[in-house]
Parts: structure tokens; sequence; C-alpha cells
């Protein structure tokens, strides 16, 4: 269904490749400001529509998975980190610390990661092996000191909203857990319409910036090459990828050049829960210390939203767009029946639109809407019978339906978060 709507709406910028900078400015989703700084675009409405959606469709999806969401601040004591490990083997990638007062020897630094705060939150209570796996979940924003010349749109930031989760579970869980969550990137990537062109099982490489712990790089390594195995997912080993702390499962994702970049992971982690001295209670009454299995279904929200406008055009699915219906009075004479529709939309939760005859001919407001998944036109005749002559942005015209229909319609088709307009 991408590819025809894609062969029929031209790319609002020029028809080269699409380029989510062109097409975000040009679709008014997010843009920069040289006093905000590099790196850290800001969201105009639509986009942050599509952002928050994209947000709430992960929460939701992840509760349903047996997630439980937190809140961790964005900030930490050096110490914090200096424990995890990140200082030692990370912190080129980090902001400088900040000092807390002229006589305060305090220091905190903006985080570059969220697995040690999730840590010290596992670690504020006692568990017992009964609770295990626990499942804790964020949408949390770290930073990243990354250099200018390497900064582009929304691809790569400075401030990053990390779609996170740390799963503290038994050794005898670990694969299970590892394997679900591959699953639940699968059903994500399917919901979205993103298509995944590898997975690659991230090893270390030469070079100091890894932790130094051959059996904990090997047990790693095997679980996740048996999650893999039962996964039955085809992959490619690259050296030189990993985590400081581990191996990983990364899921790669190509833009429309070729440029291949990593949208997804899964890691089985045994070095911070030694770092942070992490444990349970088993079934013999000892203490045990838990596996942590770091997942993220759609990684960055800023490089996921990237990645979707180019891969749709700017032409979203329709659970997904900023305005899913546009309403289009013929003349000012159904002006009023028109807005009634917008309203009816509206408490049944669509994002509705009226699109009056002051923006331009009739002609004009259906090619400015062209990346709206439904219009609704409604003339003479259709405000009389309380109709309205559907059009579909793939270019399909259903014909005309009485209003409650349609609406229920898009209402159906947007809950069920599929890539399909109609049936």
């Amino acid at each position: 269904m991408t590819d025809q709507i894609t062969d029929r709406i031209t790319d609002p910028v020029n028809d080269r490749l699409p380029d989510h900078r062109r097409l975000g400015r040009a679709l008014d989703l997010f843009d920069t400001d040289p006093l905000m700084g590099a790196g850290l675009p800001y969201w105009l409405p639509d986009g942050a529509v599509v952002r928050h959606t994209l947000e709430e469709y992960i929460r939701e999806a992840e509760r349903a998975a047996g997630y439980r969401h937190v809140y961790s601040p964005v900030l930490g004591k050096r110490e914090l980190y200096e424990i995890s490990g990140h200082w030692d083997h990370y912190s080129d990638d980090m902001y400088p610390p900040m000092r807390l007062g002229a006589e305060e020897s305090e220091e905190v630094v903006l985080r570059p990661s969220l697995c040690p705060h999730h840590a010290l939150i596992y670690r504020s209570r006692s568990h017992s092996y009964r609770e295990l796996p626990l499942r804790i979940a964020e949408l949390g924003t770290m930073y990243r000191a990354e250099l200018s010349g390497v900064l582009g749109g929304l691809t790569r930031v400075r401030a990053i909203q990390l779609n996170d989760a740390h799963i503290f579970c038994t050794l005898e869980q670990a694969v299970d857990e590892a394997r679900s969550a591959l699953e639940l990137i699968a059903r994500a990537y399917a919901d979205l319409g993103i298509e995944a062109v590898r997975h690659r099982l991230s090893l270390p490489g030469e070079g100091g910036k890894y932790v130094a712990d051959p059996e904990l790089w090997r047990r790693a390594t095997a679980l996740l090459r048996e999650v893999l195995a039962e996964s039955g997912v085809a992959y490619e080993e690259a050296e030189g990828e990993a985590a400081f702390y581990g191996p990983k499962i990364d899921v790669q994702i190509a833009d429309p050049a070729g440029r291949e970049s990593t949208l997804s992971t899964v890691q089985i982690d045994f070095h911070q829960p030694a770092r942070f001295d992490l444990h349970y209670i088993g079934a013999d009454g000892a203490k045990h210390r838990p596996v942590m299995v770091h997942r993220s279904v759609i990684g960055s929200v800023e490089r996921a939203v990237a990645h979707l406008v180019e891969a749709h055009r700017g032409a979203f699915p329709a659970w997904l767009a900023p305005v899913q219906l546009a309403v289009l009075p013929v003349a000012e004479e159904q002006v009023e029946r028109a807005a009634a529709v917008v309203r009816e939309a509206a408490a049944l939760g669509l994002r509705a639109e009226l699109a009056a005859p002051e923006q331009g001919t009739l002609g004009a407001r259906v090619r400015a809407a062209r990346l709206v998944p439904y219009q609704a036109v409604i003339g003479d005749r259709e405000a009389e019978a309380g109709l309205a002559a559907v059009r579909l942005r793939d270019g399909r015209r259903p014909g005309a339906l009485p209003v409650p229909d349609l609406l229920r319609r898009i209402a159906d088709r947007v809950a069920e978060r599929g890539t399909a307009l109609w049936n």
C-alpha cells in the first residue's frame, strides 16, 4: 500500500530521494534554531502529534507485554557512572560534570544512558525469585556529546528520547525474555511499516573500550546466539559494534539511499548486576545475582520518526498521521455541516480538520490534503442527505457514505493500527 501511495504523492520538496530533514520542514514536523543549538531540534504541533502517538503506542505495547513504567532523572552523580563503567569506557561521549555550587564537591552529569538509573530502581527494594522476571520501561531523555560534524536532522542529536527497558530475571529466564523482546520488535515494525534489513550480533573488537572480563563476554554471547537460533532469525556477526559492557543484537534499518543504521537492540548483561551488587532471594533463601536484559523496541524516538518520515514520504499510516481526516465543504453553504462532521470525528478520537473554501478551490484543497489518509467532501447533496463523498489518499473513491458510518469505519481502521486504509 505504501508503494501505491508514494507513486501518487510527490515529495513536498522535490522528486529526489526522500530526506527526513527536507520533508520534516516542508511538512511542519520539526525544525532547529541556532539559539537552541545544533543537534537540538524542536517539534512543531504536527510533529508533536506523530511523536506523542508513537510514544503512546510503545507504552501500550509494553504494558500488554508485562512491562511497568517508571520515571528517572536526567542527571546523576558522577559516582553513579563510575560504578556503571560509563565513566571509564564512555566518558568521551558524555558531557562534562557540573559542580553544584562553589563550595560543593558534588558533581552531577547529564546521563548518557538509562540503565544505571534502572539498576538503582531495582536495588531500592528487595526482590524474591517469585517476582522475576521484573520488566521496567521508560521513555526517557539521555544526552550524548556528539560533535557538530556528525549531527544530522533527527538521526544524530544531542538530546535523545530513548525507548528503553530493562528486564531483571534469572539466568534460566534470560533467553526467553530476550526472544520475547525480539518478537515485540517485530510486531512493532509490522504496525509501523518498518522493514528490518538485517539482524546483527554485535561483538567486541580490538581496543580498550570494552570491559575486561572474557567469561562475561563468552556467557552473554552464547546466550544471544541461542536467542537468535530459537527465533529463527538470520544474522551476521560484526566485531567492534558491541556495547562496552556486553554483546548485543542490533536490528538494522536502511534509509532510501541505502545507508544503514541501528534502530532496535536486545542485550544480555552480566556486568551491571555485578557492579551494582544486585540480587534476589531464591527458593533456597539465599541471595542470587539477576541477569539484566536491555531492550529497545524503537530505539530513539527521533531516529524512529526520521525513518518513518522517509519510509512513508510523509504519508504516515492512518493511526500515526498528524491529521487523519480532512473535511472539505464544496462551498460556503456547507461549512456549518462540515464543521459539525469535524466535531463528530473529534468525539470519536479522530484527528480531523476543516479545509474551508477560503483556503482555495476544491481541487487545491484536495491537493493540499494529499498526505491525509481520508478526505470527506460535502456538497449540497451530501449535506442534505447526511452523507460525505469519500476520497482515500491512495486515489480510491469508495463513494458517498452516511457520516456516522464513515467515521466509525475510519475509527475502526485507526484502532487496528495497520497500514491498510480500507477493506
